[in-house]
């Protein structure tokens, strides 16, 4: 494949779930560097203290699972880690000299809640894949999202589709990071579950002219309070 980004181009894989959950989110990680944890965060760290280990190495008859696995496309212009990359015998799959044989490659990726509605979790999954696939030079048609939350695993199909959505989205992450944008929020119901809801301020945007007005009807709302 083609490369397209240089090393200090590229983005963190995990950003391409916060752009499609909501770009404000991911503009506050990943561009202004600010965090705060919640429940739903501190569920996901949990859950991939168990999982994120890459000194444990499972292995059976047909298979074997690396743990932390460290991709990278230089055509998407993406990096990271993958929860887990499982290797199953395959006689059309890739071929790993240590263990003598070819193997069908599919990636997994572990979330703390439960199936979404829409494709945020499973385009980071597929961006995972693409990665593997231009590391490896291989081709990889499915992959698996696990969730803690029903403790049950989901089989995503890599199709054209999720593909291009893919595509898609490297291409406005990085025109943003281009062009110096900067994301505004844009309050939503689903802002009431962001662990970013306290810095972000979503409804600076919806309700008031600018921040200044917004704090200025707050520190109001305050004298009323003790008048």
């Amino acid at each position: 494949m083609e490369k397209l980004y240089s090393d200090e181009e590229l983005l963190m894989i995990s950003g391409i779930q916060h752009y499609y959950y909501c770009k404000r989110q991911w503009f506050l990680i990943h561009v202004e560097q600010l965090w705060e944890d919640n429940i739903y965060t501190v569920r996901g760290d949990v859950l991939h203290e168990k999982v994120d280990n890459p000194f444990i190495l499972e292995s059976r008859k047909d298979r074997f699972i690396s743990r932390s696995v460290p991709i990278v496309s230089y055509s998407l212009g993406f990096y990271g880690v993958s929860d887990a990359v499982e290797f199953m015998v395959d006689s059309e799959g890739y071929y790993i000299e240590s263990k003598k044989n070819y193997f069908k490659v599919i990636p997994v990726e572990y979330k703390s809640g439960k199936p979404k509605k829409d494709n945020c979790d499973a385009v980071q999954l597929c961006t995972q894949a693409m990665c593997l696939e231009e590391m490896l030079d291989i081709k990889i048609n499915h992959g698996f999202l696990y969730y803690g939350k029903t403790r049950h695993r989901q089989r995503i199909e890599l199709d054209l589709t999720l593909r291009e959505e893919v595509l898609e989205l490297s291409k406005a992450m990085h025109q943003i990071i281009n062009n110096d944008r900067i994301i505004q929020p844009d309050y939503c119901k689903k802002c009431e579950r962001c662990s970013l809801k306290n810095l972000c301020i979503p409804k600076t945007k919806t309700h008031y002219k600018s921040v200044k007005n917004y704090i200025k009807a707050k520190l109001n709302d305050k004298e009323d309070l003790y008048a």
